[in-house]
């Protein structure tokens, strides 16, 4: 009995640990041209972490290449 109950144990800890931790995550973009600010949110679905973070500079580096002004973007 003890040796099925490891065996399960060790099973559901190896399921455990190949999951990823997604979440939903909002990247707010914010804009200012002349002293002028405006706000943009980005909905990032079903994200890890990372790749959120990666995403979000993204849209901070496409904003910066393509817009007059700065743009600051954090989750």
């Amino acid at each position: 009995m003890k040796k099925i109950t490891f065996i399960t144990s060790l099973a559901l800890i190896s399921i455990l640990s190949f999951t990823s931790c997604k979440h939903d995550y909002i990247c707010k973009c914010t804009t200012t041209v002349l002293g002028v600010e405006t706000t943009k949110n980005h909905d990032l679905p079903n994200q890890r972490p990372h790749d959120a973070e990666q995403a979000c500079q993204r849209f901070e580096d496409d904003g910066n290449a393509s817009a007059p002004g700065t743009t600051n973007c954090n989750l």
